[in-house]
């Protein structure tokens, strides 16, 4: 028998995965918009992935197979479907993979079918999978690139860990093909590695992360760039590297891919992250920058500062302070909606279009790099605004 528990549970997850979410007028910025409700969170998730329902062998319904955390997810617009593949934690700490899907863009997400088994046979060291970027490419494969981490076996370091870029792909979301992990010649390590949904020259293109270490990246300095010829056994032997790390800027500490980069007339667009530290630890945000259509290497447009920062309740969570994104899609209607998670915890949307996000990448002034150069460039708007009225503001 069904324990009758789970009716009302379910009755109640209903209700909140029917909610419709709206806009936050308080968040106005003109670059996007913010959505009041976070789109997915473990109340999200499947309560018969949870719980054992048979009132016989859990007779005080007891949750079984807990879930902590429903963040980091990538995402795809796929036959007029919204499509999420979002980092879940279980409470043991492991991470995996599902599929959740809406018609809508902000809210009505759900879980379909199970979550994603990846093969592990040829790699028994994969502790643990994580935030994967969702590619469809031009050759009909859709792939994801997730970090697979393992145990640092040369470390006496019971936390140490090795993370590198796991590959897998699939035509349905339903069956993944395991490929090899990519390797690159000159970085140890990688993570928050994406695949660009078109060949370049040819061949394969990937934004890396070169790292010395699990959590420092020591020499590498910035988003990597290289190109492989066979996906299946992914090498690249060169990274160059695209957005840098700078001093006393929001990717002082590292900075990595974040959504899969969007193409427009003017050139790829990326949403990514920058990581700096401060006396709470590190900040994540999220920030923008452009590269060009013929050399996707090659930044023809870095605004200045972030794009997404933590705010309000985003601010706290498992890891507080952070905001996070491996996905964002683009309708037919030219709207690109922004998944991003706050705080290792939650996930949530902003929304905006094509051409406001160009507008915001091409026109936002650069950071020229120093305290007295930023004023001169805000005293510059300053007194631009006051021509148009004529006087002092």
């Amino acid at each position: 028998m069904i324990h009758q528990k789970y009716f009302e549970l379910k009755a109640k997850q209903e209700v909140y995965l029917s909610r419709k979410n709206h806009i936050d007028d308080d968040m106005y910025n003109g670059i996007y918009d913010r959505y009041v409700n976070p789109v997915l969170t473990r109340e999200s998730v499947p309560i018969e992935w949870q719980y054992d329902l048979d009132d016989e062998t859990n007779p005080f319904f007891e949750k079984r197979l807990g879930i902590n955390a429903v963040f980091n997810s990538g995402a795809l617009y796929l036959n007029g479907k919204y499509i999420l593949c979002p980092r879940i934690e279980g409470d043991d700490r492991k991470s995996f993979f599902a599929i959740a899907e809406s018609d809508s863009p902000v809210d009505g997400f759900r879980f379909r079918g199970k979550p994603i088994l990846i093969d592990d046979s040829r790699f028994p060291e994969e502790v643990n999978a994580y935030d994967m970027r969702l590619t469809l490419h031009e050759d009909g494969y859709i792939y994801g690139i997730y970090c697979s981490e393992s145990k640092d076996t040369q470390s006496d370091d019971l936390s140490a860990a090795v993370a590198a870029a796991g590959i897998v792909r699939t035509k349905d979301l339903e069956h993944w093909e395991r490929l090899d992990n990519l390797k690159t010649i000159n970085s140890p390590q990688q993570r928050n590695c994406c695949l660009l949904p078109e060949f370049v020259n040819g061949k394969y293109a990937f934004y890396t992360r070169p790292m010395d270490d699990f959590i420092n990246t020591g020499s590498g300095g910035g988003i990597g760039f290289g190109l492989c010829d066979d996906i299946e056994h992914a090498v690249i032997e060169e990274e160059r590297l695209t957005s840098l790390r700078k001093y006393h800027t929001i990717t002082e500490v590292k900075n990595g891919a974040g959504a899969v980069p969007i193409k427009t007339e003017k050139g790829w667009i990326h949403i990514a992250h920058g990581v700096r530290n401060t006396a709470a630890g590190l900040r994540y945000v999220i920030y923008a920058f452009a590269t060009a259509l013929d050399d996707p290497a090659r930044v023809i447009a870095e605004p200045s500062g972030l794009l997404i920062g933590p705010r309000g309740f985003e601010r706290t969570g498992d890891v507080s302070n952070v905001v996070f994104t491996n996905g964002a899609v683009v309708n037919e209607m030219g709207d690109v909606f922004i998944y991003y998670a706050s705080s290792d915890t939650r996930l949530h949307v902003a929304g905006t279009s094509l051409e406001r996000l160009e507008d915001y990448v091409f026109n936002t002034p650069q950071d020229p790099g120093h305290s007295a150069q930023c004023v001169r460039q805000r005293i510059e708007l300053i007194e631009k605004n006051e021509a148009l009225f004529g006087r002092k503001l």
